[in-house]
Order: structure tokens, then sequence, then C-alpha cells
């Protein structure tokens, strides 16, 4: 029973289509022959189709290899811009619950490129505080080279007041770029209506295949390129582009924003059924991040008394997938950042699981885990906060 579909989600039917299709022909699309400019028809097909599903410009959509690459692109390439620009622009101000992929290259530019760091804090939710904003935008403009706030967070699903923090920015032209990954696809995201700079999206949270994602450039937008080759992507991103990929990726995201609405309250349901499942079997299980302003797949739980890798592999075992929190960070044993910047204590935060669910997901997988969770969770609190996870997982899952 996969329930961990905010690391990953299966293949869509379209996306399968496409990418198999895809797969069977050849062509560059920077090619100038029959077969590079079939290619090419199939990149900008794609290029808007996507552009189309998340309210942009054809013009805006950038293809890179996934969110990593477009969150990467867009903190380093506007820091970058804007502080050659002005050498006073050397501030940035990012939220305490990032994605890694924003948290790293941000620490990245404040260890190697001299970037002063602004961590914006957040409620016991997981929502970024507006007031810390305003007050850092207003004391500090002419010093702010960009805000970054991701538009959902991946682990307890809490969905940021997007409009509200460009709103804000935008008195002081300041630019923001938002991590749209779990965001994009689950619930409406328009990157026209947003007043974001950047956007990064991916395709294998949204059932196209890993390995292709997209930023998204506003047309006035500069961006300093973090690598050099052969000028495509508005010279913006070289690379050869993985037509197959594109194509997927596209028509994963026309089906997922076709069917939003319907999808998005199926999954609020089954989210609610497994939440109240949860609630019912072990009460002592607390529910992390916002009642309401939060993405339809996410349920995220910390259990008390136990170790949250302890109780993944014990559910693993009993048939069971789920989560700790960020795949990226998976296997680093350390309490999670966005559950410390909520306020939870490190023994606290070290009791996390998270529930995801997607496009595959049925009531028979709730029912999965409701029935399996209390003995796993009972095994788990005996194990205690030791870090005993590795003689759990040495005693009979298979990993290693």
């Amino acid at each position: 029973m996969y329930l961990d579909h905010a690391a990953t989600t299966p293949l869509s039917a379209p996306a399968l289509a496409a990418l198999t299709t895809e797969l069977s022909r050849s062509g560059n699309p920077s090619s100038l022959h029959g077969s590079g400019r079939r290619a090419r028809r199939v990149v900008e097909d794609a290029r808007e189709t996507l552009a189309r599903a998340a309210g942009a410009h054809a013009s805006e959509v950038i293809f890179t290899s996934g969110g990593t690459e477009a969150d990467n692109l867009a903190v380093k390439g506007l820091f970058w811009a804007r502080s050659d620009a002005d050498a006073r622009r050397t501030r940035i101000l990012c939220s305490a619950v990032e994605h890694p992929a924003v948290q790293d290259a941000v620490e990245w530019l404040e260890r190697h490129e001299g970037a002063d760091v602004i961590w914006l804090p957040v409620t016991e939710e997981g929502i970024v505080r507006l007031d810390v904003l305003e007050q850092e935008l207003d004391a500090g403009a002419d010093r702010i080279a960009l805000v970054t706030v991701m538009w959902a967070n991946n682990e307890v699903g809490a969905l940021q007041p997007v409009a509200d923090i460009t709103a804000l920015a935008a008195r002081h032209g300041i630019p923001v770029h938002s991590d749209a990954v779990q965001a994009f696809g689950s619930v409406p995201v328009s990157f026209a209506d947003s007043g974001l700079a950047t956007m990064a999206v991916s395709g294998h949270k949204i059932g196209g295949p890993v390995g292709v994602g997209a930023l998204l450039v506003g047309r006035a937008v500069k961006l300093t390129p973090v690598q050099h080759g052969g000028g495509q992507e508005r010279d913006i991103r070289s690379g050869t582009l993985d037509t197959a990929g594109i194509a997927a990726f596209a028509a994963a995201a026309e089906g997922a924003v076709a069917h939003l609405p319907a999808e998005s309250q199926r999954l609020v349901d089954l989210r609610d059924q497994l939440i109240a499942g949860v609630g019912r079997v072990v009460p002592e299980a607390v529910l992390r991040g916002p009642r309401v302003d939060r993405l339809p797949g996410n349920a995220h739980f910390t259990f008390p008394g136990c170790e949250g890798d302890s109780l993944l592999f014990l559910l693993d075992m009993a048939g069971v997938e789920s989560s700790t929190g960020s795949a990226c960070t998976a296997g680093v044993p350390r309490p999670s950042h966005v559950l410390l910047a909520m306020g939870l204590s490190e023994t606290e935060a070290r009791g996390a699981q998270r529930f995801s669910l997607g496009h595959t997901s049925t009531p028979e997988d709730v029912d999965a885990l409701v029935a399996a969770l209390p003995e796993a969770y009972e095994r788990a609190r005996k194990a205690g906060m030791s870090g005993q996870a590795s003689s759990i997982q040495t005693a009979g899952t298979g990993f290693s």
C-alpha cells in the first residue's frame, strides 16, 4: 500500500503513452534535419501544454532535469544577477521550512558567495509569518536580492500565502521565487496571477517521469545561468533537451490540471478518512500542519515515544509504505528542520510520519494503514527513542 506520493507518484497513463511513443523515435531538438525538426515540434507543443497548465506564457517555460535543478537555477541565478547589478544586494529572505533544494542552495551562497541570509520564521502550523517578512522588507529593501518561499510544504503540507508574499515584495521591486513542486497538479497554480519572478515544478510529482522539470521565468526577469554550453532554453539552461521526458511531463500536467477539482476533492475525502482513522486507533498521534490550508493528499503526524524510522520500517514490514519526511533527506539521522522551525522539540520531531496520497490511492490503502498502525506503533514505542531503527531494519526488512 503506497502512501508516499509526495516523494514520487506512479506514471499516469497519458504520460506513459507519450513517453513510450517518443522513446521509439530519434532526433535532437537542436538539429536542423527532419528528425531534429520533428523533435523540436514535440518539445514546443509540450512547452505550450505545460504553460497552459501552469498559467504561464510558453516563452516563460525553461525545461530542466527536475525541481532541484530548477530551484538552484532560480535562487543562484537571481542572486547573481541582482548582486551583479547592485553590489549592495546580497541579502536573501528565505523561509525556515524550505525543501533542501532551496535551503542548501541558499546556504551554499552564504558560504561561497557572501550572501547574507535571513531565515523567515513560521507559525506552529508551518505558515510563513508575514509580519516578519514585511519588517525585513521595510528595514532593508535596498540590500535584498530576492525572497524565496515554497508554495506548499513537502512535509506537513502547509500552503503558503504566495500572493500576499509577492504583493509585499512588489512594493520594493524585489523578485520572489517559489518552489511549487508539491503544489503544481495538487492545488490551483497560476504563474501569471502569482506575481512570482520564478517558479519551479517537477514531472515525477504529478504522474510524469523522473528526471524532467521546469523553471518558469518571467519574461522581464534576468537570471545568471548556472551552467553553460549550447545556449538552449533562452540561454538560461544549456543542454540537450529530453524530448521523451518533456512530452510525458506535459501529458501528465495536462491530465492533472484537467481533473484537478474532482481529484482534489477525492483526495481530501481520503485524507480526512485517514486522519480520522489514525486518531481512532492511535489517539496519542498529533496531526501537524494546518487543518485547512494544506495539500489535499497530505497527512503528517508525530507519534509520541517512538522513532519515526522505527515506525516506518515496521509499517513497511506490514506492507504499508510511508515516510518520515523529505525523500531528499531520507537516511539522515536528524530531526526535521521543518518541525523544529514550527516549534517542536527534537524529541517530538523524531516521531514524525508522513502519509501522502495520490492518483492511485484508494480507500483500501487507508484501511490497510489503519489496520497495521496500532501494532506497528506499539512495537516502535517499545523500542523507544534510542535510535533502534537500524536493528529493526536488519532484523527482517531486507533494507541495508
